[in-house]
């Protein structure tokens, strides 16, 4: 008879599927620091890389924490957005939408980390691991300051995209001006009188 899963068992399936994601993650950012044409959002991927690298370590104290061995498991979650990733990347790499679009891609990242590590806290405290809790509550608390972050450059770097679109507009009325002044100055040719008509 199959022996019937617990808490304990979730949790350390839950953690070897993290475990294999933040590892993923750390690789994600740094690509994308590279990626990335935004000297802020460059340096905020490249703060937050060594940020992650930090969590894979607390990750592998937990491990030790719950006298478990830290083994990583294929996260077909952070596979799917890395894949994506790298797709968008290769359709938008240098264009104007490039750094949007890689915000928007670590942001399904960060959103992922924040549910599971919201998850892994509240379990940890169900099952007793006070420390493991209090490890993962560090965390999470990193992994939303990071959504915030890159929030803030996204509408940034909208505001940018939108003077500048402004600033063409105003470029192209005054080529329109001058066209305008140029037809103004066009002579017009008289109009020649109509026949008259001959008396009947």
């Amino acid at each position: 008879m199959a022996k019937e899963k617990t808490l304990a068992d979730a949790f350390y399936e839950t953690l070897k599927d993290v475990y294999y994601a933040e590892k993923q993650s750390v690789k994600a950012l740094k690509k994308s620091a590279k990626a990335a044409q935004d000297d802020e959002l460059k340096q905020a991927f490249t703060d937050h890389a060594e940020e992650s690298a930090t969590q894979v370590e607390r990750l592998t104290q937990v491990f030790e924490l719950i006298g478990k061995p830290a083994r990583a498991k294929t996260c077909e979650a952070m596979t799917g957005i890395v894949s994506e990733m790298e797709e968008d990347l290769e359709e938008f790499g240098g264009t104007q939408a490039a750094d949007q679009v890689l915000i928007g891609c670590a942001q399904a990242v960060e959103h992922y980390e924040i549910a599971r590590y919201g998850l892994l806290k509240t379990w940890a405290t169900k099952l007793g691991h006070d420390e493991a809790a209090a490890l993962f509550a560090e965390t999470l608390a990193e992994e939303k300051a990071a959504d915030q972050r890159l929030t803030e450059i996204a509408e940034g770097l909208g505001d940018a995209v939108a003077e500048a679109d402004d600033t063409e507009a105003d470029d192209d009325l005054e080529i329109e001006g001058e066209d305008d002044d140029a037809a103004d100055e066009t002579p017009v040719k008289a109009k020649k009188p109509a026949p008259k008509k001959k008396a009947a």
